[in-house]
């Protein structure tokens, strides 16, 4: 069976070079073909015929398919992707200046089970492969320069998509390498960010293998009884202890974990719910992300009021903890933070 060129990061594919009694030199070439130039046919050009033969046997550059596309108003695009066993992931396009972000999915589905995200709800189906996550990225780059050419900036990758990407570890972290490798698409480390849900198992893992980018922690409550409604897994691994983990790790100059909090009216959103976040982040070298409630179908959570995430910040800039609204993108076509699904 071939091996998917996109799942190789770089020290992989010039070992396999080398295993075959194959110029190494060979891999820059290839990764710049295939990752800068962004290019989908055969590399020729400088490749000896050897090598050439070698890959037509042995590799293939297939890339999966966009099964719909949503745009919303705010041009924010949503992309439902069939991967190659029919299965499919959504993976979002977030404009900002003419420059996008990318929302990736790890996970055909997830077993976390997090009561505030529609993905939950269809539990966890699979892992994708580190082709399928790189695939993600590459199909939209693809689809940008198509439909809104001169617009294919994608300046941010941000691991918030389908799945916690911790439970699927070894493919996120090979991802990444093949995202930060300098021969290939070059995005910097404070450009990619990792979200989990607190999954510890990952984040013992963390300190040691996972390349310098950047974390954040779905807190969205500091009491143990509201995160266990909305975090199941915080049963298992408490928030003190995941703190611990998050502690531990360490931060370059102008490094911060993100504390991610979503906002829900009349549960999670009181006066006393900030001051205790405030108590729980101040003085760690972190910021938090605000995100009003993005309801999906059968939910119970509301939205709260702009007021009530006004006064929220307010309480939260008291204890000097950077803090920062995030605006709601792509809701009209579930493409907001914890509306992706694709069960049906």
């Amino acid at each position: 069976m071939k091996k998917s060129f996109y799942g190789l990061n770089f020290a992989d594919l010039e070992n396999l070079l080398i295993e075959n009694k194959l110029n190494p030199t060979a891999a820059a070439l290839l990764y710049t073909w295939h990752y800068k130039k962004k290019q989908t046919s055969q590399c020729l050009d400088n490749v000896s015929k050897k090598t050439i033969k070698f890959l037509e046997e042995n590799i293939h550059f297939d890339l999966p398919v966009i099964d719909t596309v949503s745009e919303a108003e705010d041009s924010t695009v949503k992309f439902l992707v069939k991967l190659n066993d029919g299965k499919k992931v959504e993976s979002v396009l977030i404009p900002f200046h003419n420059k996008y972000s990318i929302c990736i999915s790890s996970q055909v589905g997830c077993a976390m089970n997090c009561s505030f995200c529609f993905t939950g709800t269809q539990g966890l189906k699979r892992n994708l492969l580190t082709e399928e996550i790189v695939g993600q990225f590459l199909v939209a780059w693809h689809w940008l320069a198509k439909n809104r050419p001169g617009q294919e900036r994608i300046l941010n990758i941000v691991f918030m998509g389908q799945g916690e990407p911790l439970h699927n570890f070894d493919h996120v972290k090979k991802a990444c390498e093949i995202f930060l490798s300098s021969h290939g698409t070059s995005v910097g480390h404070q450009k990619i960010t990792i979200s989990t849900s607190g999954y510890i198992p990952g984040l013992k893992r963390w300190k040691d293998e996972i390349p310098g980018v950047n974390l954040a922690l779905s807190l969205h409550s500091p009491f143990e009884e509201k995160r266990n409604e909305l975090i199941p897994i915080n049963k298992k691994y408490p928030l003190a202890e995941v703190l611990e983990y998050l502690d531990a790790i360490p931060l370059k100059k102008k490094q911060f974990v993100t504390y991610e909090y979503l906002l829900i009216a009349g549960f999670n959103d009181s006066d006393i719910d900030a001051h205790k976040t405030g108590e729980l982040i101040q003085g760690k070298k972190a910021y938090i992300n605000l995100i009003p409630f993005n309801p999906f179908p059968g939910t119970k959570y509301k939205r709260p009021s702009y007021e009530q995430v006004g006064r929220f910040k307010e309480i939260l800039d008291t204890y000097k903890i950077p803090t920062i609204i995030r605006g709601t993108k792509g809701d009209d076509v579930l493409a907001a933070c914890g509306q992706l699904n694709t069960a049906t």
